[in-house]
């Protein structure tokens, strides 16, 4: 039986209703599919980028705890070196004041002829040369002359020896220096500074621990005194 017209175009119309339903199908499918893979890509990225963002923010706030604590350091380093000026500073004005009151030993002549004496054999014991130079300040000129047998008569007596004493009368220690003499020997290539100055610098080096604990404390921290 043959087919009209009308039923070959409504089985044309059939068919391109299937075909688009299976086409609409099909696009709405790998719409889906789709849209399934760019939510999964996007949420890989997007966590992707929170860690890196994470790592930034971590790294940075590593930085920032680091140069807090390098500051903090610094700043405490910076106390304690200002702590340690000031306390230096006070052990120097001890010491200053020490040197002041050295300038008071020659207001007595008495004592500070003792002084003197034993400055001057002190320095003999240390030079222990046939032959002495002793510089001392010019207006101490005329008491080292008076005192100068006597020191030479000790020396005798401890080492059993003579020495010969030139004063000098051209050279001059200092006239601020606070006292004291200053011996040479074998051409100046032997000196001894025996002034009052550097009798108490000696000392100094010896006492500053004890003065800086009498003034601030035993430093539970030092190891060492010197």
């Amino acid at each position: 039986m043959a087919l009209s017209d009308a039923d070959v175009q409504k089985q044309i119309k059939h068919m391109m209703a299937f075909i688009e339903q299976e086409a609409n199908e099909k696009a709405e499918e790998i719409d889906a599919k789709a849209e399934e893979e760019f939510n999964i890509e996007k949420g890989r990225l997007v966590q992707q980028q929170r860690l890196k963002i994470m790592e930034y923010y971590e790294k940075k706030e590593k930085q920032v705890e680091l140069q807090k604590k390098i500051q903090s350091s610094n700043m405490l380093n910076q106390a304690r070196l200002k702590v340690l000026k000031v306390r230096e500073d006070h052990v120097r004005s001890v010491l200053d004041e020490a040197r002041r009151r050295l300038g008071e030993v020659t207001k007595d002549p008495a004592k500070y002829q003792e002084v003197l004496q034993k400055l001057i054999v002190q320095g003999l014991f240390q030079i222990m040369e046939p032959k002495a130079t002793i510089k001392s300040r010019q207006v101490d000129q005329v008491l080292i002359e008076k005192l100068l047998p006597t020191a030479l008569q000790q020396y005798k007596e401890k080492i059993g020896k003579e020495v010969a004493i030139t004063l000098d009368k051209e050279s001059f220690l200092p006239a601020d220096t606070c006292g004291g003499v200053e011996l040479h020997a074998l051409n100046g290539r032997i000196r001894v500074p025996n002034t009052l100055e550097a009798r108490l610098e000696l000392i100094s080096q010896q006492l500053v621990p004890e003065i800086r604990t009498a003034l601030f404390g035993r430093n539970v921290n030092r190891k060492f005194t010197d």
